[in-house]
């Protein structure tokens, strides 16, 4: 077996042409053996194990290390670790949500590695909820069949996953207790990738918000970078996802030449506190734990109208109690339906979701004395930047994990809890690779020539404002309803911000000014115009993507994926692939070709 193909290329090796975001040239520049992109469940995993082998790590996050989606997630970490329950059953149960489009070998990983990667993390010292015998205290969330859902603070388990890796993360800073070979960018925004002549990755540009060591836009030069970004709920008007999720991963990574799967398969919660028809942005989520503890959905006058549509009611995987309020919302001209648990009684509420409790009472509601007015809101993209078993993209040396990435886990609606166990998972399968590459290559990271900074700008910049009218051409035609009329409208909609960014550069030269607003903009159209595109390709409802056009699963015609590239003009590649199984990943293929 020969060995992989060195790293190693002359620092005046010319980057690749790829599409890029207009900013200024990079200022400052450093570098390292890995930079990961995120900080929450995976990054932070991902970060620390590459830092335990030995290896410089740079970690840019876009707000401060704690301020990602995992401190947001409520109810817990699905695990095969209760008495009677088996990797087998999780991987069963996952398969069904999945609906015909997991990847079977990615699942098997996720359930097997899973119960140990859980016990890992609690030796990195995040405490879960245990009974009174001292065993971890499990509860049951939708599709699940067994309570396999660890938790912690009842109801704040992201909160003291992120307490316990953001400490753990500081010990192996300068000023720690570690060896001193982790270092972190806060307050970041990551605009593109830097590759050699090629093609492989080289490093990160990023702008820094605020004063700091580092500020304004500038590099760090590595031979692997982990994008752990997280979502893009923001796409969305209403969303559970914070305001940092704008989908910079995803649309980074489309830029860079990476493939993209699965898009189309958004995953709305099926109850997020109702704040009102015309809220916008991020909106509290009320946990399908509390569902697990036997709360039920009603509408207005009390019925439950989720019995009989599922064997489980309320506790069916989440597309289908999505589509069930929906439908009621629709059958009754409705803004909302209920979620009642006031049988839980006062001390229940207190204990076991005092987050949930007080979110409501921050805005008026009581759950002790009253039921719950909750509609679905965009929380979950089932896919992203494609990648095999190892964490590895279509382009070498970018890695992804966690929500921005499609290992093929969650096929076409994600098992709830799912998620914090995969960021876990391939990250630690992310730095295992990244760590073997290293010791074979062992040579610093290639830096490569200077970009040029053209005076006009090649590609346009949106208007922050555009961010709004994203959300809303998306809410309205992407939303939990589709049809091809309405993901039609949308796409025109969309093209015409495009086009006419595009004529105003061409007629004028002038583009939106470089910043963090026009830069997520810029990158939420990107990231749309693809779901939009995945959307109308698939003709079918499955999972998470309902077609009301298209009202049945159709597995003969479209139990397969969507993949997708931008090229260099920023026009869309879409194809679709002969069966449900992924296309190996370019460097599973150079491996393949090395042996």
């Amino acid at each position: 077996m020969r060995p992989p193909v060195a790293r190693h290329h002359p620092q005046t090796g010319a980057l690749r042409a790829h599409p890029r975001l207009h900013a200024p040239a990079p200022g400052w520049s450093i570098t390292a053996d890995v930079v990961v992109v995120g900080s929450g469940v995976a990054g932070l995993t991902a970060a620390l194990r590459c830092e335990a082998a030995g290896l410089n790590t740079v970690v840019v996050t876009k707000a401060r290390l704690d301020d990602g989606s995992t401190r947001w997630a409520q109810g817990g970490i699905a695990a095969a670790l209760g008495e009677g329950d088996t990797p087998e059953q999780h991987l069963d149960d996952t398969l069904v949500a999945g609906v015909g489009l997991c990847d079977e070998e990615a699942v098997r990983i996720l359930v097997t590695e899973g119960p140990g990667a859980v016990r890992r993390l609690i030796e990195t010292g995040a405490h879960f909820d245990e009974s009174a015998e001292g065993r971890l205290a499990l509860t049951r969330e939708g599709g699940h069949h067994r309570r396999r859902i660890a938790h912690a603070g009842g109801d704040a388990t992201g909160a003291e996953i992120s307490r316990a890796l953001v400490e753990a993360v500081k010990g192996a800073m300068p000023g720690g207790t570690g060896a001193r070979r982790l270092r972190t960018i806060e307050n970041a925004l990551v605009l593109d990738l830097l590759t050699d002549a090629d093609g492989r990755t080289a490093g990160v540009t990023l702008h820094v918000m605020g004063e700091g060591q580092h500020d304004g836009v500038g590099a760090v030069h590595a031979p692997a970078v982990v994008l752990a970004t997280g979502g893009m709920g923001q796409v969305f008007s209403a969303t559970t996802n914070p305001s940092v999720s704008t989908g910079d991963g995803v649309a980074l990574a489309l830029r860079a030449g990476a493939e993209v799967s699965d898009l189309e398969f958004v995953q709305f919660h099926p109850t997020v506190l109702f704040l009102g028809a015309d809220a916008e942005g991020q909106q509290p989520l009320v946990s399908e734990a509390v569902r697990g503890e036997g709360a039920h959905l009603v509408d207005a006058q009390g019925v439950r109208f989720m019995v009989g549509q599922h064997e489980l009611a309320e506790l069916a995987p989440r597309d289908i109690v999505a589509k069930g309020i929906t439908r009621r919302m629709q059958e009754q001209d409705a803004t909302h339906m209920f979620l009642d648990a006031r049988h839980f009684g006062a001390d229940m509420w207190e204990h076991r979701f005092p987050t949930i409790l007080a979110a409501c009472r921050a805005h008026g509601i009581d759950p002790v004395h009253e039921p719950v007015p909750v509609a679905p809101a965009a929380h979950y993209a089932s896919g992203g930047v494609r990648t095999d078993a190892h964490g590895r993209t279509t382009v070498p040396g970018l890695y992804a994990c966690g929500e921005v990435a499609c290992t093929g886990v969650h096929g076409a609606n994600r098992l709830a809890s799912n998620s914090l166990l995969e960021g876990l998972v391939y990250a630690e399968r992310i730095a295992a690779d990244i760590t073997a590459q290293h010791a074979v290559n062992g040579l610093p990271a290639p830096v490569p020539a200077p970009v040029a900074h053209p005076e006009k700008p090649a590609h346009p910049l949106l208007a922050p404002e555009s961010r709004f009218t994203i959300q809303r051409i998306m809410t309205r035609g992407a939303g939990v309803l589709r049809s091809e009329e309405s993901l039609a409208t949308a796409a025109d909609a969309l093209q015409r911000l495009h086009t006419d960014a595009r004529g105003a550069l061409d007629e004028n030269g002038k583009t939106a000014e470089p910043g963090v607003d026009t830069w997520e903009a810029t990158n939420l159209l990107c990231v749309a115009r693809v779901l939009v595109a995945a959307a109308r390709r698939r003709e079918e409802t499955r999972g998470c993507h309902w077609r009301e056009d298209h009202a049945e699963r159709d597995d003969t015609g479209w139990r397969r994926h969507i993949v997708v590239r931008l090229n260099p003009d920023r026009t869309l590649a879409v194809h679709t692939t002969d069966t449900a199984d992924f296309p190996p990943t370019r460097q599973h293929q150079q491996r393949l070709q090395e042996q």
